[in-house]
């Protein structure tokens, strides 16, 4: 199943100009524009968002994200690892 832009920015609960966002910074593929109507995305890209959002909200940078999102399920222990970086530097910055 696709759908569109506008759609998919409403189910994933962001703006447009977001899904962009991440399309220029390589978190999101941008699909082809098709001769007449519009770029029609997979509604699996709602997951992905929605990941991209809560790691930003766990204190992760985009270029933190796409090393995560980089990473396939057969390095756990490497997502791991960084998340435990991550709370460790969080943890600092609230002792400073």
């Amino acid at each position: 199943m696709f759908i569109t832009i506008g759609k998919l920015a409403k189910k994933a609960n962001v703006t447009i100009e977001t899904i962009r966002y991440y399309q220029r910074k390589g978190l999101l593929f941008e699909p082809e524009k098709p001769a007449h109507g519009y770029r029609q995305y997979p509604v699996d890209v709602i997951t992905r968002i929605r990941f991209i959002k809560h790691a930003q909200q766990c204190g992760f940078t985009l270029k933190e994200i796409s090393e995560l999102l980089f990473l396939d399920s057969g390095h756990c222990q490497d997502v791991l690892k960084m998340a435990e970086q991550k709370s460790q530097q969080i943890n600092q910055q609230i002792k400073d």
